[in-house]
């Protein structure tokens, strides 16, 4: 019997730009071998125990001694999902898992295109068509590119000139300073509803035609505000850092820094921004594939690698004969693939959710499967048979497929920017019965602004929590008027602390205004972001009295030395870069005149991000401009020192004047 040496390989190759903040942040763990243990279930690799799994796959008896390379997040080993297997499966594998094939729906041929939709899906195909995902990623046209590329567009920043031009449908990004020269040439959009992004290659500047720069497609350094109609910074695409150590695009370094100073679009941001067949993204974005699949997913690596990728085969190579260095190889490309040449499309199209659909558009009357099938795929669920319909588990895991990640967390784990809904989702108890689609029409744009009522949003609410849907019972459960602000569902328990883009949205994450570990560490909370003006004493008073919460008193004292002090002004001064952000986005809604001064001081915040949040919250308090006051968010503390004390002569003179609130603030 030949020796079984099977490379379960779980590479993790972080979810688009999204998820980048695995990399920036020591977040994701490094590929490493190392030796299974014996029958029992405990294993190690470099330290870290795995026994867990290995009961959960049956696999650990056969498998022992025998080499295994796999990557997980930091602080979660044995939780792996998804196994590749260069050689034959063991059988205690093969026991407690069940074959999905021979029919396929995640293989490169399976998939046709949202065009062959459109003929029986006319509506859906239409909505999808004006939704931001369609126009996530595209070629640079004249029918995508949103950003002002006229002769006048330009951007002064840290001392020097970024210009922009079109000469047909070739669009450029020209940047200068100190008579160095850097041209890049546009190839492609990002995003269309708040800003547009850029995606492209150098073609003028101090770098050999080798060079990365040069080489390879990734994220260009100013992308265009829609909204304003202006050109700024990007954000996100880095670490975002104070004024000094953000990365300087005028000077970009000979050595780079993957994810941190360089961000290769397939690499970093195209897994999720366009749509690649599921069978190739296995290899490509493994963790967030794979960490809520309905399932554990076992592959025949090599066996799918030579039906699809035969590009990928080393000439002469052989299950048998290959080495780990091919084998690892292999995913590693496959991450590199940019999306124009080996995409199903680029944007987030019908089969990103459906997956292909060959079969369904060849015989209409087979339905396509919400679940991953393939004769090179075995699944384990518990349960020996596949649930290929709208299942809750199938119709989130499309979703989770791309909404998960890690970002910087506040102090309840909840993500601090958007884009991993789904991993803040997990933190609650909710989505164990709700579903993405409940809240969400997959077809259908958001738009610029939610728009479903507050009342639509509390009546999802309660078809699980009857109880509230009386009058009485609701005010009793809220201590507020029915119909108002503070008895709507998701202002207490989604409260908008997300930040994204130009708006502080609704975490995902569904959590109490009572949570402890918010309050005590002086982080938000649902109660203050409506009265910013309030001291904390004044809310735990009401969460006694109400709820009959208590806190921990030393805790307590430590993060609020001011105890009389307004909350929003103490959080204006948090060292907490995303809490102060948040304020500024709550105070800009509930009109804060009682913290103007604080306000006009936020322009002046080291975090650029941060200041572009003062920025609006600064021009909707006062119904100004601030360009007429000579101030732009991204300029340099130099810059600001002079439009800042014409800002504050202004409002101690009284020449700037609140804006009045509504009667109470908006839902």
């Amino acid at each position: 019997m030949k020796k079984i040496k099977p490379y379960l390989l779980g590479f993790t190759l972080l979810a688009a730009c999204a998820s980048i903040a695995f990399l920036l942040n020591g977040w994701l763990q490094k590929p490493r071998l190392g030796a299974r243990g014996p029958a029992t279930g405990d294993a190690s690799t470099e330290g870290d125990q795995e026994g867990s799994q290995d009961q959960a796959t049956g696999a650990a008896p056969e498998v022992s001694n025998a080499a295994s390379f796999r990557v997980f997040p930091k602080g979660e080993p044995g939780r792996e999902k998804l196994f590749f297997w260069w050689d034959e499966m063991v059988e205690g594998a093969k026991r407690v898992s069940f074959a999905t094939g021979p029919e396929s729906n995640i293989h490169p041929d399976d998939y046709v295109g949202s065009d062959a939709c459109q003929k029986c899906h006319k509506k859906n195909h239409q909505q999808w068509s004006e939704h931001p995902h369609r126009w996530m990623n595209a070629v640079a046209s004249n029918e995508t590119v949103k950003g002002d590329f006229s002769e006048q567009a330009q951007i002064q920043y840290l001392q020097g000139t970024a210009n922009f031009s079109q000469t047909d449908e070739n669009y450029r990004m020209r940047l200068e300073r100190d008579g160095r020269v850097l041209e890049y040439a546009v190839e492609q959009t990002l995003g269309s509803r708040f800003f547009q992004y850029y995606i492209g290659r150098l073609v003028t500047g101090g770098f050999p035609e080798e060079h990365p720069y040069r080489q390879e497609q990734h994220v260009l350094p100013f992308g265009f505000w829609i909204e304003k109609n202006e050109w700024v910074p990007i954000v996100h695409v880095g670490p975002e850092l104070p004024d000094g150590k953000r990365f300087d695009p005028f000077a970009p370094p000979e050595q780079i820094m993957r994810g941190v100073n360089f961000l290769p679009y397939a690499r970093y941001c195209n897994v999720c921004h366009t749509t690649f067949p599921l069978g190739d993204n296995l290899f490509r974005k493994t963790y967030t594939l794979a960490k809520h699949a309905p399932g554990i997913m076992h592959i025949d690596m090599p066996g799918y690698i030579e039906d699809f990728h035969q590009e990928l085969w080393d000439a002469g190579m052989t299950r048998e004969s290959a080495t780990p260095e091919q084998i690892e190889r292999i995913p590693s490309t496959l991450a590199n693939y940019e999306a124009s040449k080996h995409a199903v499309s680029l944007g987030i199209s019908c089969e990103a959710c459906h997956f292909g659909c060959d079969e369904h558009v060849k015989n209409p009357k087979k339905l396509p499967s919400f679940a991953p099938r393939s004769e090179h795929l075995r699944i384990e669920n518990g349960k020996q048979q596949l649930e290929t319909g709208k299942t809750h588990a199938n119709l989130n895991w499309a979703c989770a497929r791309c909404h998960t990640g890690d970002r910087p967390r506040f102090a309840a784990g909840m993500s601090t920017w958007n884009s991993t809904e789904y991993s803040d989702a997990m933190l609650g108890h909710c989505y164990s019965q709700l579903k993405c689609i409940d809240c969400h029409a997959p077809h259908q744009a958001t738009g610029l602004k939610w728009s479903h009522t507050p009342a639509e949003d509390d009546a999802k609410c309660m078809k699980c929590h009857q109880q509230y849907e009386d009058e009485k019972a609701l005010v009793a459960h809220t201590h507020h008027p029915a119909g108002t602000s503070g008895s709507r569902c998701m202002n207490c328990h989604m409260p908008k602390i997300n930040e994204g883009l130009q708006d502080v949205v609704r975490t995902h994450t569904i959590f109490s205004p009572t949570q402890k570990d918010m309050i005590e560490k002086n982080h938000l909370n649902a109660c203050n972001l409506c009265h910013t003006e309030q001291p904390i004493d004044w809310t735990l008073t009401h969460l006694k009295e109400w709820y009959g919460t208590s806190f921990d008193e030393a805790k307590l004292a430590a993060a609020y030395p001011a105890r009389t002090q307004a909350v929003g002004l103490g959080w204006l001064a948090s060292e907490n870069e995303a809490v102060r952000l948040v304020t500024l986005g709550a105070m800009r809604e509930n009109l804060d005149a009682f913290a103007a001064a604080e306000l006009i001081e936020a322009l002046d915040d080291p975090f650029l991000l941060n200041r572009q949040f003062a920025r609006l919250a600064v021009e909707a308090l006062f119904a100004i401009e601030l360009e007429d006051y000579g101030y732009q968010f991204y300029m340099t503390p130099d810059e600001r020192r002079e439009p800042l004390a014409k800002l504050r002569s202004a409002l101690q003179a009284g020449d700037l004047q609140a804006v009045a609130p509504a009667a109470q603030p908006a839902d």
